[in-house]
């Protein structure tokens, strides 16, 4: 199946797919809490969802979606909120494959940067997102927006299981 970018099988969610991605970022969370990691339950409903600039979905082998990606805009740029795979399809390229998805959509809509917040230092997380391009920002580097997200990060205690960080990746023009 052809989808976004090349990127095989990744496509815009249709309407019907936003309730059960909750479930999928549920199942995405086995490697953390394999780490010791139980994080505090407050998963994607399709009304959250609804409110995003785009869903895209990375569906498995019967169709229905097993990772997806939720973008909003946030001071200008493409902000990736929630990119979640099931564990039982971990470690295929969904994840990269929404990624790039989402950069190329970003770039379509002709926004400059792509940004996200994540644990600096977890290995399917910063170091990941620093491969693609994406950098660290530094406290004063936050725009509103995104001091507003660790904010709301922060009163949630995920700083409580080891430092977040907010990242950037510029765009250039397609």
């Amino acid at each position: 199946m052809s989808g976004i970018d090349g990127v095989a099988a990744v496509r815009p969610a249709a309407d019907e797919e936003l309730a059960g991605l909750g479930e999928v970022e549920k199942a995405s969370e086995a490697p953390f809490i394999e780490a010791g990691m139980i994080l505090p339950a407050e998963y994607s409903t399709a009304d959250q969802l609804r409110k995003c600039a785009v869903v895209l979905v990375a569906p498995g082998p019967s169709g229905t979606p097993v990772g997806f990606a939720s973008v909003d805009v946030v001071d200008g740029a493409a902000h990736l909120s929630q990119l979640s795979v099931d564990a039982a399809y971990g470690r295929q390229g969904l994840g990269r494959g929404l990624l790039a998805a989402v950069i190329g959509w970003a770039r379509r809509n002709g926004l400059p940067a792509v940004t996200l917040t994540t644990y600096r230092d977890v290995a399917w997380n910063g170091p990941f997102y620093r491969r693609y391009g994406f950098v660290d920002l530094d406290d004063a580097d936050l725009t509103p927006g995104l001091r507003d997200i660790r904010d709301h990060e922060i009163g949630m205690g995920l700083d409580e299981f080891g430092p977040r960080v907010a990242m950037r990746r510029p765009l250039r023009a397609a």
